[in-house]
């Protein structure tokens, strides 16, 4: 949700139509409903006009969430969408198909759970949703353990890398638990486990690892996590959990690297979160959160609805939703199947190499991503002394393309890179033809004077050539001032817009 910020004078400007002044002669008011109704042409047509300076969402470079989806599903979404999902007495197969996407989802992350047992999990309002409901378990069970063995249990905490997205942090301050963050370092960009560990202690509810980085797309080590973990419960008699956030990985790690242990196959791995609105192929709004077992969900956070003379257990932070976001993920797995998601993940895989492979042809930009992880190349500028990161995703923009740059989290601001996240629709055309306007722009602004000030793109080469052998320490700490000064001067052009990543 983002917050309203018009101000009163705003709040009195008018709508002026274009082709609806055939049917509305004066201007409408743009904060106030107005007073009278109005053609549903002239409705439809000042609405469609207004959208038409939205982005291309499937030239938007900078989002995971899925674009597209075949046309019989769009009928299924179209026919469902007036159905309220918690209305379950008189929805049964949508709640039917929900527990059927649970149980899928948590073979495929190997709980274990018996052909003809019932997985515990809940659909829920993308991952962010998932993780809320995910830490609050582990803050539950934390805080019942300490109540039974009659010590504190006001301070929880949760460690995670500095690169998590921005619902652990809502997380934190909405449910009042202390997030310790492990700080990145230049180079990687994902969290240390042996760091992490180290920063356990007895009122840590949770260690939070991420398949998949938003800033990256690499995947963090849980099985080293796991090892670590386990050997300090067992030093200080503890049982600190894991909980993966496989937000962006938890539909592509199964497909591409089966073998890779990352999941419920891992003793300590508790719960799993996975978008299935971004590589589960679904439009926006679905997400999962999955349990190892119903001993890892507190039952007093379930609520039990009489469902057609049986017992439904509950667990969301929301009401009433769509169902059709539900039906549409049952639709995907079982129209592709594992052969299906495994052909489309080869395919995505295929076209971050190729975008990678033009990239690096220019000799203009290091590439940050790494090949094992989510279809993402995030890449810098070698120099960015003239211009930078964020004047590039600027220009890209008036060829389109809408590909995001930021800067790393601590202790890694410096770094400011462009990522482009490839989905289903990215082709092996579309890439190239990014490619050919990443060209076309640097050749422009190679011509152009430098937007920056002169501080900032002052470097001391001059000391490399020190016989004191210090000369290079000096020319890289004067590189990485010159980055800060670069960052902090565009900060302030783009008003604080590019500081974000999703």
């Amino acid at each position: 949700m983002v917050l309203t910020t018009t101000s009163i004078r705003e709040s009195e400007e008018s709508l002026h139509c274009t082709f609806a002044s055939r049917y509305v002669q004066g201007p409408l008011p743009k904060f106030k409903i107005p007073k009278k109704s109005m053609p549903k042409e002239a409705a439809f047509q000042i609405v469609n006009d207004e959208l038409m300076l939205d982005g291309n969402p499937r030239l938007n470079l900078a989002s995971f969430v899925s674009t597209w989806m075949e046309p019989e599903c769009d009928k299924l979404i179209m026919s469902s969408i007036n159905k309220n999902y918690v209305d379950m007495d008189e929805y049964p197969v949508t709640t039917e198909l929900q527990n059927r996407c649970v149980n899928m989802l948590a073979h495929l992350f190997h709980a274990p759970v018996g052909d003809d047992e019932t997985a515990v999990g809940v659909g829920t309002v993308g991952s962010s949703e998932a993780i809320m409901l995910a830490g609050l378990a582990f803050k539950r069970k934390w805080q019942a353990k300490r109540k039974a063995e009659g010590k504190p249990f006001d301070k929880p905490n949760i460690v995670t890398g500095a690169n998590v997205q921005v619902c652990w942090e809502k997380f934190a301050r909405y449910f009042e638990v202390e997030l310790k963050e492990v700080k990145l370092k230049e180079g990687y960009y994902v969290m240390d486990p042996a760091k992490a560990v180290e920063m356990v202690d007895e009122n840590t509810i949770c260690v939070a690892a991420i398949l998949g980085s938003t800033l990256t797309g690499e995947f963090e080590d849980v099985k080293l996590l796991n090892e670590l973990l386990t050997k300090k419960n067992k030093e200080t008699g503890w049982d600190t959990p894991i909980h993966v956030d496989a937000a962006s990985g938890g539909f592509i790690a199964p497909f591409l690297w089966p073998d890779l242990e990352w999941d419920f196959r891992l003793p300590l791995v508790k719960s799993i979160n996975v978008s299935g609105h971004k590589y589960g192929l679904v439009y926006a709004g679905v997400g999962w959160v999955i349990w190892r077992s119903k001993e890892d969900l507190p039952d007093e956070l379930v609520f039990h609805i009489n469902y057609l003379g049986s017992d439904q257990p509950t667990f969301t932070l929301n009401f009433s939703k769509g169902s059709y976001q539900i039906i549409a993920q049952y639709y995907q797995l079982i129209r592709l199947g594992f052969e299906g998601y495994k052909d489309v993940m080869e395919n995505c895989l295929a076209n971050t190499k190729v975008l990678t492979e033009g990239i690096t042809k220019m000799g203009r930009f290091d590439i940050v991503s790494k090949d094992v992880g989510v279809p993402v190349v995030a890449f810098s500028l070698r120099d960015s002394s003239k211009y930078t990161v964020f004047e590039v995703s600027e220009h890209l923009r008036r060829f389109g393309w809408i590909v995001p740059a930021y800067t790393m989290p601590p202790d890694a601001e410096h770094i400011a890179v462009l990522r482009v996240v490839i989905r289903e629709d990215f082709s092996h055309s579309l890439a190239e033809r990014l490619v050919s306007d990443i060209e076309k722009i640097l050749t422009e602004l190679d011509t152009q004077p430098s937007r920056l000030p002169t501080k900032a793109v002052r470097v001391t080469a001059e000391e490399v050539r020190n016989d004191k052998g210090d000369g290079l320490h000096q020319f890289h700490m004067d590189t990485v001032e010159t980055q800060k000064d670069i960052i902090k001067h565009w900060r302030k052009i783009a008003g604080k817009k590019t500081s974000g990543v999703c």
